[in-house]
């Protein structure tokens, strides 16, 4: 009997979307124009299908009377709010590639993430949190930004040399936005997410109307999403698991989206659940675990609630079985993938027994092939861990502008490779069973330790630093840097924090840091991080008994 290889490939009975983006939200709008489409609570905002189509359309139209174009790179900078739905699919309307960029970026992050793609627009808010954007654009724009050429500001206030949001659409000129629809086509280029791996600064992964359109669409099959659905989406837009799980899912199936707050707020939540009749719910497990331990929670509505997506980071059995029951989704479904991938290749179904839902990240999705390689780039047989990788439609077009790094992910078959280690068993279910790359998960968030590492190095009394995860209850994982200082200079913890603080984003500021004399290293001299986590984490065990 010939031995069963870890090779899976997805349903193919329904075919792919072979529409754009545009496309299908004008599809929508005729389809269930009067039905509700995206509900923005903290905005006091309700719009159906018809009106969120009028809205693009104003704005698609503004966009091309300020001279913006098919290919035409444009930023996003803002938490969640309705105007962030707008341009997605405003830019998608008029084939101008979005750029999503993290709200918690600073600086130096943004003015790299514009730079690298040239960005020739953005669109931001004007703060957030403790982060003043206006403020951090006046130091990079225009002289350290040559090609940004127009921002926007979302708010009514009136900024220096900016655009209002509410100065931006114009009357609709639906002949313009038809000849602009009819010029484009599903490979097309439509979004720029950047994406941490484990060297260096962040990479641009280019996606297409058909990489993310198609991957909202199975996702919302798989939930089974109709137009009766209202998907809570807590978690940020600026990622796939909000802009293409959330908006593209929601696009496709007739689904209204509800946006909770800007941010993640458990009580904000759960208010939406109750008050909107919210049907799915999606999310880190550190957000489920905030909803099930918040003490509103026992006054709280759920009983709507059917299905979901939890996703970002394994998920405890304990905290599974408390979303279930005490959150009433008995059809959660745990999804697994990578931005590079639109981003889900395999997902549970409603259906599966719960051990599945916690012991594997389901199977294959429609139209996509997984498999489990060896060191030799040879598939393996079911059971033995290896490699996870994915092919299909849903892998990305490439690294923006970075054809060697793209070669390095994708191989010449079209696989991409994820640096994941994965198991995947006879009935064709996949476990994650842990990382080949040296990538930091911090709920839900992607951190390269190498980009962290660089930026210490411009400390002047940092000599060199290793950056590495250590496990954490509440995040699963937090950052940690293990720094020598130069010889004869004076380098505290305190001052290694405060050298980040406020120039990267709050996530990968280190949580624990470290002032050492020496690295664990190899006989070759190579540092040994697994080691140094090693003893991290017995040395914070030992702090937490004491």
């Amino acid at each position: 009997m010939t031995e069963q290889l870890s090779i899976s490939r997805g349903p193919t009975d329904t075919p792919l979307l072979d529409v754009t983006i545009g496309a299908a939200l004008r599809d929508a709008a005729a389809r269930w124009g009067d039905r509700l489409a995206l509900v923005s609570r903290h905005q006091g905002i309700a719009w159906t299908w018809g009106q969120f189509d009028a809205h693009v359309d104003r704005i698609a139209t503004g966009l091309i009377a300020r001279g913006v174009r098919a290919g035409d790179r444009v930023g996003i900078w803002a938490p969640n709010c309705a105007e962030w739905a707008v341009i997605q699919f405003a830019t998608a309307r008029i084939g101008a590639i979005l750029v999503t960029i993290n709200p918690a970026y600073r600086t130096s992050e943004v003015e790299y993430a514009l730079n690298k793609v040239g960005a020739s627009v953005l669109v931001t808010a004007a703060r957030f949190k403790s982060s003043d954007y206006i403020a951090m654009l006046a130091e990079i724009w225009p002289a350290r930004t040559p090609g940004l050429r127009l921002v926007v500001t979302l708010g009514d206030t009136e900024h220096p040399a900016c655009l209002r949001w509410a100065d931006l659409g114009a009357p609709v000129d639906r002949a313009q936005l038809d000849a602009a629809g009819a010029a484009l086509g599903p490979d097309d280029a439509i979004n720029i997410q950047f994406t941490s791996g484990t060297t260096g600064l962040p990479k641009g992964a280019t996606l297409t109307h058909r990489n993310i359109l198609n991957n909202g669409y199975f996702t919302g099959r798989t939930l089974h999403l109709t137009p009766d659905d209202r998907i809570c989406v807590p978690v940020p837009l600026y990622h796939c698991f909000g802009m293409v799980l959330g908006n593209l899912a929601a696009v496709t199936s007739g689904a209204a989206v509800v946006y909770p707050s800007d941010s993640f707020d458990p009580q904000a939540v759960l208010d939406a659940v109750g008050a909107e009749g919210c049907t799915a719910l999606y999310g880190v497990p550190t957000m489920f675990i905030a909803l099930i331990n918040h003490p509103a929670l026992a006054m709280a509505r759920t009983d709507t609630l059917r299905t979901g997506i939890m996703a970002g980071s394994p998920c405890p059995l304990a905290t599974m079985r408390e979303v279930m029951t005490r959150l009433q989704m008995d059809q959660v479904t745990i999804g697994y993938g990578m931005t590079e991938t639109s981003p889900l290749t395999t997902q549970t179904a409603t259906d599966d027994p719960i051990a599945y839902r916690v012991g594997s990240v389901g199977r294959v999705h429609p139209h996509a092939e997984a498999r489990i390689i060896g060191l030799d780039g040879q598939t393996l047989p079911r059971g033995q861990q290896g490699e996870y990788c994915a092919r299909g439609y849903a892998v990305m077009q490439g690294y923006w502008d970075e054809p060697a790094r793209t070669a390095d992910a994708i191989d010449a078959e079209g696989w991409m490779h994820s640096g994941d280690l994965a198991t995947m068993d006879e009935q064709g279910y996949v476990r994650i069973t842990g990382r080949i790359k040296d990538t930091i998960i911090r709920g839900g968030e992607n951190i390269s330790p190498r980009e962290i590492e660089e930026f210490l190095l411009d400390h002047p009394h940092i000599a060199d630093a290793q950056v590495f995860g250590v496990a954490d209850a509440r995040f699963g994982e937090e950052v940690c840097a293990w720094v020598i200082a130069r010889p004869g200079a004076s380098l505290t913890a305190e001052d290694v924090v405060a050298h980040c603080r406020g120039r990267i984003a709050h996530y990968k500021v280190p949580r624990h840091v470290r002032v050492v004399s020496a690295f664990t290293m190899t006989v070759t001299g190579k540092a040994q991080k697994f080691e140094m986590r090693r003893a991290m984490e017995a040395e914070l065990a030992a702090a937490e008994r004491a």
